[in-house]
């Protein structure tokens, strides 16, 4: 029987999920091979009326010394436990995920679009799905850093041109603002330009404001810290729920690392830590079905306590009754 939780306790809902079929493997895309050799990995799950595709953009190595509260070799040791080790830093993935109750197609993130690492597969992705960027209805930016946004403005243009774009005011204000601009570190400067774009080729963004229902089943989740306006995706239909929680998880900062350690791109590093220290055990409390950016693909999981102490667990999602 399925556990609830509130909704005024981060939204998250959770029941037993009958997860699909993978349509192609994603192990060379794990491996060290250059990109190109790499298959384009799809992983479905049906929840009710909705199927959940799970797509990849492509992938990046952060460096270890880039997750201030933990030293480069504990980084190095968390990465190995969680299998994300590479010579060069911890491996992200950049994931999206495509929504489809037969009437619309919600695409969740855009990913990077080549401006980090190995990256740009989106389209690819889509159109093995049968999907071309025209086709999608809406897209939802959970937060407005480079690798959430670029393939909608990749080389300026108006990369999903029917598409109804929502995201946050809060990051609208903060990644708009000139004087913050002018005093942002170079590694965060792709990402303010890549918001200029985003509000100048997509004129009628919906600018929402923490938790907001987009459509029937659909709803924004407020998970601010990670940036002010950091949101996740609840999808939900009946009993079955999954809730997609973008940055919130790392390979390498997640419930077995402390709430204490960080990501060098973290806006506000004490309100990120805070907003985890709350969702953390009331995910694992629920048993909630979650969706990750950057976890290895199709990067679903839950968290878990084990023997007093919170886990990231990936969930079992092929070819379960």
């Amino acid at each position: 029987m399925a556990v609830s939780l509130s909704r005024r306790a981060l939204g998250l809902g959770f029941s037993g999920v009958a997860l699909g079929a993978v349509a192609q493997s994603s192990a060379s895309l794990a491996a060290n091979a250059p990109l190109a050799s790499a298959v384009t990995p799809l992983a479905q799950i049906k929840l009710g009326r909705f199927t959940v595709t799970a797509l990849t953009d492509g992938y990046a190595d952060m460096p270890y010394s880039h997750f201030p509260g933990r030293t480069p070799a504990e980084v190095e040791a968390a990465a190995k436990a969680q299998f994300t080790v590479r010579p060069s830093g911890v491996r992200f993935l950049f994931n999206q995920y495509l929504v489809e109750d037969g009437t619309s197609r919600i695409l969740i993130d855009a990913g990077p679009a080549g401006s980090i690492g190995q990256t740009g597969r989106l389209p690819e992705a889509l159109a093995a799905r049968g999907l071309q960027p025209d086709q999608i209805d809406a897209v939802i930016v959970t937060h407005m850093h480079q690798d959430h946004m670029g393939g909608l403005v990749a080389g300026g243009r108006r990369c999903f041109p029917n598409a109804e774009v929502y995201v946050d005011r809060r990051d609208v204000v903060h990644w708009t603002d000139p004087a913050k601009q002018a005093g942002a570190p170079d590694y965060l400067q792709t990402s303010f330009r890549f918001a200029a774009d985003l509000v100048r080729l997509y004129p009628k963004l919906q600018a929402t404001q923490g938790d907001h229902q987009i459509a029937r089943g659909v709803s924004l989740v407020d998970l601010t810290g990670h940036t002010p306006g950091h949101i996740g995706v609840r999808i939900e239909d009946g009993s079955e729920s999954l809730i997609m929680v973008s940055d919130m998880v790392f390979p390498v900062v997640h419930p077995g690392m402390g709430v204490d350690v960080n990501f060098l791109f973290e806006q506000d590093r004490p309100a990120a830590a805070a907003m985890r220290a709350r969702f953390f055990p009331r995910a694992a409390e629920d048993g909630a079905l979650i969706a990750a950016t950057h976890m290895p693909f199709p990067g679903l999981g839950r968290i878990v306590s084990d023997q007093g102490r919170l886990r990231w667990s990936v969930a079992d999602w092929a070819f379960q009754d």
